[in-house]
């Protein structure tokens, strides 16, 4: 395959002609919006700045970034994302975004298949997904998206750790869906998952760390309070969450990249 060619899916790119097809059946895509994808399929998987998107996309102008957002959603559309509920342009949070399902340009990437798609050339990688509500009351539903919020915010500002933004993990909202599949689609080594169950006056949250390529539960913690103040509530359950994630996460990267260190070679 050229190297001016990138494939993700079902779907072709030619950054050199700027064309994209689907099963060879050309796709009609804005010409921003194709410059975005072009841009994103150049760097094999690694996270592209907000920054650097806009001046790549409109060099030389000033444009709000509102507009990379637009052009980014209709990219989405085209891809026909909602549709298949897979995403390939994955919003990095507070960062930019990043196409997975193509070859890494880090070749310790390359080794199979699934590393490409999933492991990482972008680093340490988590998405939180959408708490399963088991009260079978609406209003909780409201409750703990509040509370996955407040962990995305708070795990985005750990400097090493690239976390998913919602609008990318909440496609699997609702749905069963198995972390590994999740691992390779979002391109995450990490997915952080939890339920909601509101009994009385009382509401108990379970949350559990678990390692994409493995399943593999690294961290679970139950917690059991009072519904008396809701916001208070979130800001404990997530604050508790975060500070127990961080050290979980480094204990695993740390096993990891034992893991994959080479044995020293022995003397004849």
């Amino acid at each position: 395959m050229p190297d001016s060619t990138v494939m993700f899916g079902r779907f072709r790119i030619d950054l050199g002609e700027r064309k994209l097809t689907r099963d060879g059946t050309p796709v009609r895509v804005n010409s921003r919006a194709l410059e975005i994808l072009c841009v994103l399929a150049a760097a094999r998987g690694e996270i592209v700045t907000k920054d650097e998107l806009m001046a790549r996309v409109w060099p030389g102008l000033v444009v709000e970034e509102n507009a990379l957002h637009v052009h980014v959603s209709g990219l989405r559309k085209a891809l026909d994302e909602e549709k298949r509920g897979e995403s390939f342009i994955v919003t990095a949070q507070g960062r930019g975004y990043r196409l997975v399902g193509v070859p890494y340009s880090d070749p310790e990437c390359r080794s199979t298949a699934d590393d490409q798609q999933s492991l990482g050339a972008a680093g340490t990688s988590v998405a939180v997904m959408a708490f399963q509500n088991m009260s079978g009351d609406p209003e909780q539903e409201y409750f703990a998206d509040g509370i996955v919020e407040d962990i995305i915010t708070g795990l985005a500002r750990i400097r090493w750790l690239l976390v998913i933004a919602r609008n990318s993990s909440f496609i699997y909202k609702g749905k069963a869906v198995n972390v590994k599949q999740v691992g390779r689609e979002l391109g995450v080594r990490y997915v952080l998952e939890g339920s909601v169950r509101k009994v009385g006056e009382r509401v108990r949250i379970a949350v559990q760390l678990i390692e994409t390529q493995t399943g593999t539960h690294l961290w679970a913690e139950r917690y059991d309070r009072l519904l008396d103040d809701i916001f208070a509530l979130q800001d404990q359950i997530a604050i508790g969450a975060i500070g127990a994630i961080e050290p979980s996460l480094r204990r695993a990267e740390i096993e990891r990249v034992k893991r994959k260190r080479p044995e020293k070679p022995r003397r004849l």
